[in-house]
């Protein structure tokens, strides 16, 4: 069983780069979780060693090899773009020197029967 520590400290690390996404970079949260989530997978790696299987370590390390893989997919999808910044994706439309900015809209027909001028 993943001992509360280490639970803690994986969703500290989440809400950490969840809050690093929103100011900026998702690569870069991204990067930095995996390096924090690395030194937690170390020292559970050191823990099994040196204390044995008995202390659940092993539970630990599944648990922040998930959260690694986790995490890398976001990796692959930030460098695709596909992370969002915020909830709705964002559309720009090419403008070219060609086009004009505001292209005219077509209003139709306003009333019947008025003619120019009221």
């Amino acid at each position: 069983m993943i001992n509360t520590e280490d639970t803690s400290a994986i969703a500290y690390i989440e809400r950490h780069r969840q809050a690093m996404e929103m100011e900026g970079n998702a690569t870069a949260a991204c990067n930095e979780a995996l390096r924090r989530l690395h030194e937690l997978l170390e020292r559970e790696h050191e823990a099994l060693q040196s204390r044995g299987a008995g202390g659940g370590h092993a539970a630990n390390i599944e648990a922040v090899t998930a959260a690694i893989e986790r995490v890398k997919s976001l990796v692959r999808a930030a460098g695709k773009g596909g992370i969002p910044k915020h909830g709705r994706p964002q559309t720009r439309k090419h403008v070219g020197p060609s086009q004009p900015h505001n292209a005219p809209r077509n209003k139709g027909r306003r009333t019947m029967g008025r003619t120019s001028g009221r």
